[in-house]
């Protein structure tokens, strides 16, 4: 069974988004910037979803945890919750 663990940021708007995304690739700390701005409770922790499978999140956000790079910021990727930054921090099959 294949599971993905991950981490993210969630805000209203993509411009944010576009904002803290720079921030992280710029040196600041995914999981500080979690804590400051994430409106999803995972913020507490830094942003971690911790071990999901294919299907417990919503569509757009599954496919860059099961599809896209391991290791990377991804984003913003719009959903009906808002703009995530993701981040797959590990992905087994």
């Amino acid at each position: 069974m294949t599971t993905a663990c991950a981490r993210h940021v969630l805000v209203p708007t993509e411009e944010q988004a576009n904002d803290l995304k720079q921030q992280i690739e710029g040196g600041s700390d995914f999981a500080e910037i979690a804590k400051q701005f994430s409106s999803c409770p995972s913020g507490r922790d830094g942003g971690d979803l911790g071990e999901f499978r294919p299907g417990q999140m919503v569509k757009e956000f599954n496919d860059v945890c099961f599809n896209d790079e391991v290791g990377v910021v991804h984003g913003p990727v719009k959903t009906q919750f808002g703009y995530h930054l993701i981040e797959v921090t590990k992905r087994e099959d």
